[in-house]
C-alpha cells in the first residue's frame, strides 16, 4: 500500500461531493477528453434515483463511483450506445418499474487502485440490485487494452483471450472476476475511446433472488460468515513471512465471502526463534516491537480483501508492563485493540504478564461482538456483561498446549454461547515450535458454538476443524435466530435471570469503549 489510510466508507452520492467527485474521474479517465459528469447531470440523477449512485470515500475524500439507471431489459440489451442509453445525457430512458439496473459509470482514482475499492463497488451495486428486485445487472465495458492487440487479434477473439486469462484487459478482466457474463460486442459505444477503439463489451450479472421480496437498501444482514484459521506454528524466516502467510488465509476466507477472519492467541511465537537465547521473559519482549508493523499491516489488508480481521493476539508493552493485545481491523479502516484480562500462572511466571483493564463490546457492519483472549473465556462474568451490552457473536482466540487445556477452554466457551445466547467463535493454533522455549507444542480444535434450542444443532457444535491440522473453518450463523431464541425459546436464560436477587455489574474503575 502506498498511502495511509485510516477510514474507508462506501454510501450513496450528495451533491455536496461533487468537487471531489468530479476531480476523481479527470484522474480516472485522463485520456479521454472532457471526462466528467457536469454537476447539472449529476443533480439530476440525484433527483430521479439517488440510491443508484454510490461512491467510496478514504479519509473523507470521494476516490471512486459507481452511478446507475434502471432501464427496460430490450433497451439495455439491444445495440445502442453510450449517448443513446443515457438519453443523450438527460437520463429519460430512467424507468423504475423496468427491471435492469445499467451501469452507466465506474471508475476509482488511479492513486487509490489496487486496495479493491472497485470489487467493493460492485458488490454494493449488486446488494442494490437484489434489494430493489431487479433481474439484472447490465452495462458495457470498455476494453481499455484492445489498442495494444488490434492488430493481432479481432475484437471478438480479444474478449475469448481475456477469458481464458491468456491476455489481460483493466476492465474486462476485472468484469469476469466478478461474475459478469458476456452478451455481445458493442460497436462505436463511446466515442473518443480510442484505447479500446471505441468497442464496448456488454455484460451482465443475473440476480438469483430476482422476484423475491424486496429488502430496503442498507440494512443490516442477519446472516454473518465467519472465517476462522486454524494456524500452524511453523519457523518464519522473518515478519514478512509472517504477512504472507497471515495473507494466504485471509485472501482465501474473503474470497468465500466472509464477514471475519479469526487469528489464534500468540500466532505471532514463531518470531521469538530468533531471541531463544535470551530467557523466555525477554524474548517475548523482543517481538513486542513487532506489534504496530503488524497492526498496521492486518490493517490494510482488512481494506483490500474487504473483511473485518480479528489478530488474534500478540505481545505488546506499554509503560514498561507486558501485555496480550489485539486488534480488531474493520473493513472501513479503523481499528481498535483489546486486551487479556485474566493472565495464567504461566504467563506470569515465564514472562511476567500483565492483565488489562477493558471490558468492552464493539460495534461493526455485523451488529456488536465481543472478543475474548482464552483463559478470558473461563469466567463467565465478562460474557455476560458484554451479552448485556448487546453482543451476539464472542471470538475467542486461544493458544493451548495440551488436550485438557483445550477442553478447558471448548466447555467453558459452549457454556457462554448458551448462558448468554450467542455465537462462540474459537481459534487456536497447532503444531510444534521445538526452538522457541515455553511455546514448543500446541493442540487445537477451531469451533463454532451455539446456544442449545431448537433452531441449533443439538450438540451445540454449529462446525468445528480437525483436531491438529492446518485449516480454515467457514461458518454462517444467523443473528436472527438469536433474537427469536431471546423472544421465544424453551429457556429464556437472559430475561429470566432475577435480578432482584443478584447483578453482575463493572467497577468504577473498569475501562469500556463500547
Amino acid at each position: 500500500m502506498q498511502i495511509e489510510i485510516n477510514k474507508v466508507e462506501l454510501r450513496n452520492l450528495k451533491i455536496e461531493d461533487y468537487k471531489q467527485l468530479k476531480l476523481s474521474m479527470q484522474h480516472a479517465y485522463g485520456e479521454l477528453e472532457q471526462a466528467y459528469w457536469q454537476e447539472k447531470e449529476i443533480k439530476k440523477l440525484l433527483n430521479i434515483f439517488p440510491e443508484g449512485q454510490l461512491v467510496v470515500l478514504v479519509d473523507g475524500k470521494v476516490v471512486g463511483a459507481a452511478l446507475s439507471l434502471i432501464v427496460d431489459y430490450k433497451k439495455a440489451t439491444s445495440i445502442h450506445n453510450y449517448e443513446t442509453i443515457t438519453g443523450k445525457y438527460t437520463f429519460n430512458t430512467h424507468d423504475y418499474d423496468a427491471e435492469i439496473l445499467y451501469g452507466i459509470d465506474v471508475f476509482i482514482d488511479p492513486e487509490y487502485r489496487g486496495l479493491r475499492l472497485g470489487r467493493r463497488l460492485y458488490d454494493m451495486r449488486k446488494e442494490l440490485c437484489e434489494q430493489l428486485n431487479l433481474k439484472s445487472i447490465i452495462f458495457a465495458g470498455r476494453i481499455p487494452n484492445y489498442t495494444a492487440h488490434a492488430d493481432e487479434y479481432s475484437p471478438k477473439e480479444y474478449i475469448e483471450k481475456v477469458r481464458l486469462k491468456e491476455v489481460h484487459d483493466p476492465v474486462l478482466s476485472f468484469q469476469i472476476s466478478n461474475d459478469f457474463h458476456v452478451i455481445k460486442l458493442m460497436r462505436n459505444y463511446l466515442e473518443g475511446d480510442t484505447s479500446s477503439k471505441e468497442y464496448a463489451v456488454l455484460m451482465e450479472w443475473n440476480n438469483i433472488y430476482y422476484d423475491k421480496s424486496p429488502k430496503l437498501i442498507n440494512t443490516r444482514k442477519s446472516t454473518i460468515r465467519l472465517g476462522l484459521v486454524q494456524w500452524q506454528m511453523r519457523p518464519l524466516a522473518n515478519v514478512e513471512a509472517l504477512f504472507e502467510q497471515a495473507e494466504f488465509f485471509i485472501d482465501a476466507v474473503s474470497g468465500y465471502g466472509s464477514d471475519f477472519a479469526l487469528f489464534p492467541e500468540l500466532f505471532v511465537a514463531p518470531l521469538m526463534a530468533d531471541f531463544n537465547h535470551l530467557s523466555e521473559a525477554d524474548a517475548i519482549r523482543e517481538i513486542a516491537r513487532y506489534c504496530d508493523p503488524i497492526q498496521k499491516r492486518f490493517q490494510e489488508m482488512a481494506i483490500s480483501y474487504n473483511i473485518n480481521i480479528i489478530t488474534g493476539s500478540m505481545p505488546y508493552m506499554e509503560d514498561g508492563n507486558l501485555y496480550n493485545v489485539g486488534f480488531l481491523c474493520k473493513r472501513d479502516g479503523t481499528s481498535e485493540m483489546y486486551t487479556k484480562v485474566h493472565i495464567t500462572p504461566n504467563e506470569v511466571q515465564y514472562w511476567g504478564m500483565k492483565g488489562g483493564d477493558k471490558i468492552q463490546t464493539f460495534d461493526t457492519d455485523c451488529g456488536k461482538i465481543g472478543i475474548m483472549i482464552c483463559y478470558d473465556v473461563e469466567f463467565p462474568e465478562l460474557a455476560r456483561l458484554m451479552a448485556d451490552e448487546g453482543m451476539n457473536i464472542l471470538f475467542v482466540p486461544f493458544l493451548t498446549d495440551t488436550q485438557n487445556g483445550y477442553t478447558r477452554v471448548k466447555h467453558c466457551a459452549q457454556a457462554r454461547a448458551i448462558e448468554n445466547e450467542c455465537y462462540v467463535a474459537i481459534a487456536g493454533c497447532v503444531g510444534n515450535l521445538p526452538k522457541v522455549n515455553n511455546m514448543d507444542i500446541q493442540y487445537a480444535q477451531t469451533a463454532v458454538f451455539t446456544p442449545s434450542d431448537f433452531s441449533f444443532p443439538s450438540n451445540g457444535i454449529k462446525a468445528e476443524t480437525t483436531p491438529n491440522t492446518e485449516m480454515t473453518l467457514i461458518v454462517d450463523v444467523d443473528i436472527d435466530l438469536l433474537k427469536e431464541l431471546h423472544e421465544h425459546g424453551s429457556v429464556r436464560i437472559l430475561k429470566d435471570r432475577r435480578n432482584d436477587l443478584y447483578q453482575i455489574k463493572k467497577l468504577n474503575n473498569t475501562k469500556s469503549t463500547s
